[in-house]
């Protein structure tokens, strides 16, 4: 079949082959950000992994959803062109979509939930994309954008359950062992699985014996639930919202299956860790799907350990004020940042003496809270809690061992 007279991206089709993936690279080229693979020898000696990492992050759109939908663009006929297409999408598909299309001169109707942030409709609209607000779940998103299809004639572009999109993820399979020919495993995080099954494609055609690793989020293992068996039951609030899906695509699902090697889990602290370790250390702002990979190796450093291993940092889009929560939040696991709750007598110069204490270990106040009413204690008595930021744990705990050598009572208030 010519391209150019392509019905529909992926119409009718479920395969997906290195051919396809070839011939996406040539026309993607120029189009999209070739970025950057380089390694990181400051992650390696953490993670005891020669550490490789590939920048999708800096795609204009900060997502590597940009290839997959212009592959998917550039196939379609003069006429579908002329018609517009359409998605249902809160995040990175919108803007990668809405982006290519507006460059291209495709109209472009993105769908959405009434719920979505309004930063993103913004970001969405902002490159080009009419955003269509509907219902108050994405599955009812979706079924609006399904319906506008067809009343309209438009042409409907999958985020992920799609040959021509999945090709087009797979270009960076290619560029990840072009620039790095004895990588020995490739760990990718999965969503509905257009990611993995696009570079799983390209990686096993042209290094057949490489390892594939898929990562998912703790709270929505969907993929690792039909791939591996288990409930896949998706519930709750992930920091990795870019893969947070609960029904994998039907095609994804079987491209895992067949090329895939395991699927690992990772947790809410471990998708946080990789988060801050990629700004300190990387300089990088990644979203909690873009750490996955990194996530994965922190948690399984066994499995890892010696191996010259590849991670797709795919996205960076993240809420600014979620980031600096997820820092902080690192601080205060890594023993830097910490709340003291100690009880005082409510008499002059108590609370003195204790700060006499802290500027002994040089440990910074950043906070005191005093409590008198909501408390237990005798009408005397009172809590003070005390937020204050070390060095490192040991200069912490020094401290805390001095006052309690001074008879305080106290304790670290721990996070949830």
């Amino acid at each position: 079949m010519n391209e150019q007279s392509k019905i529909a991206p992926g119409a009718g089709r479920s395969d997906l082959t290195i051919d396809d993936i070839r011939a996406a690279c040539e026309r993607l080229r120029g189009a999209v950000v070739e970025t950057v693979m380089s390694h990181s020898k400051t992650l390696s000696n953490i993670t005891g992994a020669n550490i490789y990492l590939k920048f999708e992050n800096h795609q204009f759109t900060a997502s590597f959803k940009e290839r997959g939908a212009l592959n998917a663009l550039l196939l379609l006929s003069e006429e579908r062109r002329s018609k517009g297409v359409i998605a249902a999408s809160a995040g990175n598909h919108a803007q990668g979509l809405s982006y290519h299309a507006t460059r291209l001169g495709i109209p472009a109707t993105i769908v959405m939930p009434v719920t979505t942030p309004v930063v993103k409709v913004m970001q969405t609209e902002s490159v080009g994309g009419k955003v269509v607000l509907f219902g108050e779940k994405f599955d009812d998103a979706y079924a609006h954008a399904r319906e506008l299809e067809q009343e309209q004639g438009l042409t409907f572009v999958h985020p992920f359950d799609d040959p021509d999109v999945a090709a087009g993820q797979g270009t960076i399979g290619i560029e990840m062992l072009e620039a790095q020919p004895d990588l020995d495993t490739l760990v990718v995080p999965i969503g509905g699985g257009g990611l993995m099954s696009g570079i799983a494609t390209a990686a096993r055609a042209l290094k057949p014996d490489i390892e594939l690793i898929g990562v998912e989020a703790e709270l929505y293992p969907s993929m690792y639930g039909a791939v591996k068996g288990g409930s896949g039951e998706c519930a709750g609030d992930t920091l990795a919202e870019g893969i947070a899906v609960k029904e994998p695509g039907a095609l994804t699902r079987q491209w895992i299956s067949e090329l895939v090697d395991d699927i690992l889990l990772v947790s809410e602290a471990d998708l946080e860790r990789a988060v801050s370790l990629l700004l300190q250390i990387e300089k990088t702002v990644v979203e909690g799907a873009g750490a996955a990979g990194l996530a994965a190796v922190l948690a399984n450093p066994e499995k890892f350990s010696g191996k010259n291993v590849g991670l797709v940092l795919c996205g960076g889009n993240i809420d600014t004020r979620l980031l600096a929560n997820v820092l902080i939040r690192d601080l205060a696991r890594s023993g830097r940042l910490s709340r003291l709750r100690i009880t005082l007598q409510d008499r002059p110069g108590a609370l003195f003496k204790v700060m006499r204490t802290f500027d002994k270990h040089r440990v910074n106040i950043i906070e005191i809270y005093h409590q008198r009413i909501f408390t237990n204690l005798p009408a005397k008595g009172l809590i003070t809690d005390i937020e204050c930021e070390a060095r490192d744990k040991e200069q912490l705990d020094a401290l805390i061992e001095d006052l309690r050598s001074q008879g305080y009572a106290l304790h670290r208030v721990e996070m949830d």
